[in-house]
């Protein structure tokens, strides 16, 4: 199964966003993961945290990673440099985080691949816009 790392500078914010995504796949398990904040406890990205993140979802499946603010993209760029070799591919998304999130959880939990899992994550935004513009 496709794992997902959620990236955020705030701890908190990270946390709700897996518990509603959690709340939409009544039950079944999609090995998503945290890395939030720094190592101190501070608002913030680590790229370290990231590529342990990174390390504990993957699989054969591949990794989507969500972020919230443009540090958080860096961070994430600099984290898929430090793992090390993986069995799967790792996909930073352009996702919405919240919205790009949830649609992430439920497709990964039907058991699609990265590349249908990261094309409902990118485009999560598309029916809230669709019906905002009439």
């Amino acid at each position: 199964m496709v794992g997902i790392v959620v990236v955020s500078h705030s701890p908190a914010l990270a946390t709700a966003a897996v518990e509603l995504a959690r709340e939409m796949l009544h039950g079944t398990d999609v090995p998503i993961t945290v890395a939030a904040g720094t190592a101190g406890g501070a608002t913030g990205t680590d790229a370290v945290r990231i590529a342990d993140a990174i390390s504990r979802v993957a699989s054969g499946d591949g990794v989507l990673v969500l972020m919230d603010l443009g540090s958080a993209v860096l961070s994430a760029e600099l984290a898929t440099e430090l793992v090390g070799p993986l069995d799967g591919e790792i996909r930073l998304s352009a996702g919405p985080f919240v919205e790009g999130l949830v649609a992430a959880a439920v497709t990964a939990s039907t058991g699609a691949d990265l590349d249908r899992v990261a094309e409902q994550a990118a485009s999560a935004l598309t029916p809230k816009a669709s019906h905002l513009q009439h």
